[in-house]
């Protein structure tokens, strides 16, 4: 097994305990403990934590230990906006581009979402969902369109899990995912557009929600699962 790819596993691991709250915003991650914890030396650790940093999942501190990232609601917003532009440019060009195997791939994983929703763990369904999303962007055939649009995905992967996980939107969202694909399967930009449009509000107003109820925890009851 190669050092790249334990770092991979390991940074899997991590990833799921930021996305699950295991490894809270803020929090350290120190070499010697989670080395130990996974039964590695430091240096396939270290890799894993730089994967996580370009994912923007965590921050890299100098001759200090890495934390969670903890960004602000007024940065995610900042992103949620670009996410928007980005997704729907990428929906209106994969309409024109897309091939008959890469709508078949998206179909399928479509079809997918549908099987598991009440079912699957809420990494395992919300992994589903942006591959989703990025095979979409993918088919825009637009390069440098795909090198942002997964920086920005990086970038907003804690929050979009979170509003993933509120289970009682997850019928709106099969529904758009459902006619997102209609859309291109009839290369209807009209259609596409407006749906990855009304998704992304969605997506939006849910973080916004999730992070104005973490922020002001006695001004409404928690979020509901």
């Amino acid at each position: 097994m190669s050092e790249l790819t334990l770092a991979e596993q390991i940074a899997d691991s991590l990833r799921r305990d930021i996305l699950v709250g295991t490894l809270a915003p803020g929090a350290l991650i120190k070499e010697r403990d989670n080395s130990a914890g996974h039964g590695v030396s430091r240096t396939p650790l270290r890799e894993a934590i730089r994967i996580l940093a370009s994912e923007g999942l965590v921050v890299l501190r100098p001759s200090r230990s890495p934390i969670v990232a903890d960004p602000t609601l007024k940065e995610i917003t900042d992103d949620l906006i670009v996410m928007n532009t980005l997704e729907s440019l990428g929906a209106r060009l994969a309409c024109l581009n897309v091939t008959a195997p890469e709508l078949a791939e998206i179909e399928a994983l479509n079809e997918k979402m549908l099987d598991i929703s009440d079912t699957a763990d809420s990494v395992d369904y919300f992994e589903v969902d942006m591959r989703f999303h990025r095979l979409i962007t993918a088919a825009s055939h637009n390069v440098s369109l795909i090198d942002t649009h997964a920086a920005y995905m990086a970038r907003l992967w804690r929050p979009r899990f979170l509003a993933a996980s509120l289970r009682r939107d997850r019928p709106r969202v099969l529904q758009q995912h459902g006619a997102m694909v209609k859309g291109l399967r009839t290369r209807d930009v009209t259609l596409v557009s407006a749906e990855v449009e009304s998704h992304m509000r969605h997506l939006a107003l849910n973080i916004t929600d999730i992070y104005e109820r973490k922020e002001n925890p006695t001004a409404a009851k928690a979020v509901g699962a």
